[in-house]
This record gives structure tokens, sequence and C-alpha cells, in this order.
């Protein structure tokens, strides 16, 4: 028997979104798909059926080629024959539509029409929703003001009616992620655990899993890898339990994926440390050390076989979804990783094809990330000499060319980290061993300090850490202090010179010391944290 879509139908559906049973609303839908494939666009109620569709489909049903499908029914014909409010509706579904795939400027253009329309004609639910997507688009595009600003719009709006708690908290998550990218960090943690009180009694997987994936974030920027993974574990398993094709479980895999390459990473410090100890140099290994070694060296294998899983997994779960960005961060992540474990080739085929995704979507983030992918392996073939002497000037401007494109990539966007990400892979450039330019490296490592936050303590500081002790170890610490005695400062602020000579200082006090903080912080007058920040930032701690 063919259900109809009528005034009960759609109360019942929307009834169940705002309380967020997903389950017996996808049941609903699945009952009804016969019915919705005949929906008559000029029927009373269609507008308002096509939009709960679209919000089902945003809170984890089917994807938005069965949108399409119902779109198609309102051809242009159609459409000049609508009211004002159903041709709001309509254009509200069609800026989701934008959104799923990615035509993120298409999203916004349609929602700020609908925005300026709704105020001639207040309808809060619907101002609420837009908000809500508007500012989705915005974060997408890294631009973290403006998607803060409508995510907070959404709030109140929401908060106001005190209809819609489940919405309000889903909302919430959205804020906390924002909130997380300016470095509130506890406040980002009081938001989901909000959101999580709310939604907890609904089956709602989709916020739920958003909710561990965004604190696998948190603490991992925090360096806490082991616990990032198993918030992203617990992500993986709630959107494996329902949909083990959505988007946001492919999401999730490669954050999983980059911890695990994190991880692996700390492990080949320990190998590479091990083997350059003086009895490994000279070719004796005690037998006790065996095993652990070994034990790391597999450890290490099985990591990064993981790692690459997950990735493919990811990678096939966005081709099912035509998802282009998805896979191109999918072959950012797999060029670091192969990178890492030497296969140079294949790393810069990836992040060519990562930089070509990024282009097509104008995706200003993942190109940014393939440029400096691209930077960092040509820097690699430079470094390593694994290139002819003749080649090694075409393989050090090549990096020098995608470390500065980079550079301006990350400057489009409101994220910190990308843009500190950069200054890094142009201070490697400048520092590699065919330019030599210590006072660029020097520059683009101050700027990149500057923009990573207090406590975090991820790869990024590593990574900045690393380009500090080669400068210092290259450039020389007698040079530095003798242009500073004449004056030298180049555009360095005081504070800036200050903060280098405490870290040329604090380290020898530190070793001077027995590795002691308490006693370094007693004889130079400093607090312990500023010791710990600065043995950090050389990369001792």
């Amino acid at each position: 028997m063919e259900m109809t879509i009528g005034p009960k139908f759609l109360n019942e559906l929307n009834r169940l979104l705002q309380l967020r049973h997903v389950a017996e609303g996808r049941a609903r839908l699945d009952e009804a798909e016969a019915s919705l494939a005949q929906l008559d666009p000029l029927a009373p109620q269609a507008t308002e059926v096509l939009l709960l569709i679209a919000q089902w489909v945003d809170v984890g049903y089917r994807d938005y080629r069965f949108l399409d499908q119902l779109l198609d029914r309102f051809p242009a014909t159609c459409r000049r024959k609508l009211p004002l409010e159903d041709y709001l509706r309509l254009r509200m579904t069609e800026a989701f539509r934008a959104l799923s795939v990615e035509e993120l400027d298409t999203a916004i253009e349609i929602l700020d029409f609908v925005l300026k329309a709704e105020r001639e004609f207040p309808n809060e639910p619907l101002s609420a929703l837009a908000h809500f997507w508007k500012g989705r688009a915005h974060r997408k595009k890294g631009e973290y003001e403006a998607a803060l600003h409508e995510i907070v719009r959404a709030r109140e709006i929401t908060q106001s009616s005190g209809q819609q708690p489940a919405f309000t908290a889903v909302i919430q998550i959205q804020e906390s992620w924002l909130l997380f990218q300016k470095g509130l960090n506890k406040e980002a943690w009081r938001l989901l655990a909000h959101a999580e009180a709310v939604l907890k009694s609904t089956d709602h997987f989709l916020a739920l899993g958003n909710i561990e994936s965004a604190r696998g974030r948190i603490v991992r920027r925090a360096g806490e890898y082991a616990t990032a993974l198993e918030h992203f574990e617990r992500a993986i398993a709630i959107y494996s339990k329902v949909n083990p094709n959505h988007r946001n479980l492919a999401r999730t895999l490669v954050n999983a994926a980059f911890v695990k390459r994190l991880l692996a990473l700390q492990l080949r410090r320990k190998i590479d440390a091990q083997a350059s100890k003086p009895n490994a140099m000279r070719g004796i290994v005690p037998k006790e050390s065996l095993p652990k070694g070994q034990d790391n060296r597999a450890r290490y294998q099985k990591i990064c076989l993981e790692a690459i899983q997950q990735l493919e997994q990811a990678k096939a779960i966005y081709a099912l979804h035509e998802h282009s960005s998805g896979v191109g961060t999918v072959m950012l992540n797999s060029g670091f990783l192969h990178l890492d474990r030497g296969d140079i080739d294949r790393a810069s085929q990836e992040g060519l094809e990562a930089y070509r995704i990024g282009s097509e979507k104008n995706d200003q983030i993942l190109m940014a990330r393939a440029r400096m992918l691209q930077a960092i392996t040509e820097n690699t073939r430079v470094d390593e000499q694994v290139c002819e002497d003749v080649d090694a000037a075409i393989h050090a401007n090549l990096a020098k060319q995608y470390s500065e494109e980079a550079l301006a990539l990350a400057r489009n966007t409101q994220n910190h980290r990308v843009l500190a990400g950069a200054y890094i892979a142009r201070g490697l450039t400048a520092a590699n061993d065919f330019f030599q330019e210590w006072d660029i490296a020097k520059r683009c490592a101050s700027d990149a300090t500057e923009l990573i936050a207090e406590g975090e303590n991820d790869n990024l500081l590593d990574e900045l850490s690393a380009l500090k002790a080669h400068i210092l170890q290259a450039s020389g610490i007698n040079d530095t202090l003798r242009m500073w005695s004449d004056g030298m400062v180049g555009n360095k602020t005081f504070q800036q010179v200050t903060e280098e000579f405490a870290e040329i200082v604090i380290p020898k006090v530190w070793l001077r010391e027995e590795k002691k903080i308490s006693r370094v912080a007693e004889n130079l007058s400093v607090s312990p944290k500023k010791v710990r920040r600065i043995l950090r930032n050389v990369g001792l701690l």
C-alpha cells in the first residue's frame, strides 16, 4: 500500500527529526520512497516535504543524490508559480545540496538570498537552519570568523524558542569546533559535553560520532596521540554501526590514520636514537637490546600498514560519494606516509594529485597543504642528495616555488595552523643544503612560532623544533650573538629577540643543571612553565 504524503506524514517526520529519533525516521522515509518519487511540486506542502528531506539527509539518511531525484521534480516552469515561502524552501534545499557537494560559494550565495528575503517574512526555524548551513559552508572554506558568527546566530535563534534542544545541541558541536580553532579548548570541550548530555538519549549516530571525533582532534593537538586514537576509534564504531559508508566515517578514518602516522614517527625516532648510540655505530649491538629494537621495528611497520589500510577505506567511501575533496585529503595523508617511509616518487605524485583536486574545488586549505608536501618532497631530494648535482638547483627551486605558493594560499584562509605549517615549509626550504638562507629561515621560524597557540604540543611543534635546531646548528650561536651585539636584529621586535635569546640560554643552563627544570627556573628567576615551553620549542622535551 502506497503511503500518502500529506500533513500527517509531514508532522510525524518533523516530530521525529526534532527528537532525533533517526532510526524510526529512516524507516518512515524508506516506506514512503515510492510516494516521494511521485511528489507533485504544486501540491500543498510539497516544498515543506522537500526541505524536510534535506534535513534528514543532513542527519545521515542516504545522500545528496536522493535529494537530486526530488529536486528534478521542480523545473523552472513550476518554480514561477510557487509562493515566496515555498520558493525559499526550494532554494534552501538547493543550498544544502551545494554544501553537500562542496560547492561552497554557491551555497553561501543562495543562503544569503534566503536570509535577506526572510527579514521581510520572518520565519525563525528557516532562519536558524539557513545560518547553520551557511556557517558550515564558511567553516569548510577556512573562513572561521564568518562561520562562528553564523553558527552563534543559529544557536541564539533556537535557544530563544526553546523548542529544539536537540538541534541546539547539534549546532553547539559545530560551535565547539570553531572555538577549538581559536585555541579555546576548555570552552570547546564544555560545549561537547553539553551537546552529548542532550543527545545521548537519541540515536543520532552522526552527531554522537561527531562529538567523539571532535574530542579526538582536541586531544591530538595537545600531543596525546594514544587518547586521540581512542576517541577516533569510538567515533568509527558509532558511524559504522549505522552507515558503514558515511562520509563522516571516511573523515574520521583519515584522522585516525594521521594519528597513527604520528605514532609511527615517534617510534622511528626511538629506533634511530637506538641505532645512533656509540655501540651501534661501531657495529656492536648488545644482545639484551635486540628484542626491544626488533619489537619497535615490527610495531612501526604494523602502525604504518594500519594507517595505509584506513586511508584506502576512506578513499573508497569518498569515491562512492563522488567527494573529490575527501579523496584529495586521503592522497595528501598517503603522500606524507610514503615520504616518511622513503618513497619520494610516490609522495611527489600524490602531492601533485591532491593539489589538482584542490584546484578543481578551489579548496585553498587542501591546495596549501598539497604544496607543503611537494615542497618537503623536493627538499628531501636536495638534502638527501638523491639527485645529480646538476639537478639539485631544479629541485631546490621547485621547493622554493611550492613553499611560496603554500604561503600565499594559506594566507587566503583563517587557518592559523595551515599558515604556520606553510611558514615551516618555507623555512625548511630556505635552510636546505642548496639555499642556506638563514635569515629567511629564522624569520619563517619566528612567524610560525607566533601562530602556534599555548598548549599545542603536536607534530607541528615537532616540525618547528626541528627547523629551529637545524638553523641553530648550521648558522651558529656565535654568529647570532655577534650580530645582536652590533645592533643587527633585522626586523625583529625586542620581544622576538628576547625569545630567541631564551632558546639559546635556557637549554644550556638546563643541561648544566642536570636537566632539572626547577633549578633552571630558580637560577634564572623565570617560571617553570616558561622553561618547559622553551625546551619544548627547541625539541628537548
